[in-house]
């Protein structure tokens, strides 16, 4: 080639057969900074906690990870994004994330019991800290000692562009005891 605009029109993709009299048939090419800008998304789920909130016995040296039946307690675990243009779009969008915590009971007397916490993502928002507060009773938990894990869905957004289910993962494990109220 003489020039490099004679490789640059040598690569180039001619556009369109039908060329309107008095136009010359157009040439063009594209470039990007890589053939994957948009992505890759990936997520990871990090600092799967359980805590009491309550405050019998009100001694703080305490564990918070026994409580009374009766007794409010916490579940909680952060989702962290990566950051590409693809993630922004679809922290954006508003993408549903769901988090369902499996808290497994250790005996006969102590059930499988499921509960859930789920947000809508925002704009330039990639760290979200998801937390499901119950009580123990009502929850259906009885005296025993619990494994809990959790398990997380990803999408779909939340709009009338809506996609499928886009992500999953799991984490595991932490323990809570729960011991009969009026204990204390």
């Amino acid at each position: 080639m003489a020039n490099e605009m004679d490789a640059m029109a040598a690569i180039a993709q001619f556009k369109g057969p039908n060329v309107p009299v008095g136009q010359t048939p157009e040439v063009g090419t594209t470039e990007t900074r890589s053939r994957t800008i948009v992505g890759p998304v990936t997520f990871i789920l990090e600092n799967l906690e359980v805590r009491g909130l309550g405050t019998k016995p009100a001694d703080p040296s305490n564990s918070p990870f026994i409580i009374s039946e009766d007794e409010r307690y916490e579940l909680s675990v952060d989702v962290v994004f990566n950051r590409t243009p693809l993630t922004e779009l679809l922290m954006c969008l508003g993408t549903r994330i769901i988090i369902d915590f499996g808290i497994e009971g250790y005996g006969k007397n102590a059930p499988e019991v499921d509960v859930q916490a789920t947000l809508v993502t925002v704009r330039d928002q990639y760290n979200y800290h998801l937390v499901y507060t119950g009580v123990a009773r009502r929850d259906g938990l009885k005296p025993g000692l619990y494994e809990i894990g959790a398990v997380a869905t990803v999408g779909p957004v939340e709009n009338r562009c809506t996609t499928k289910i886009w992500g999953h993962g799991y984490i595991k494990e932490v323990l809570l005891e729960v011991y009969a109220s009026g204990q204390e």
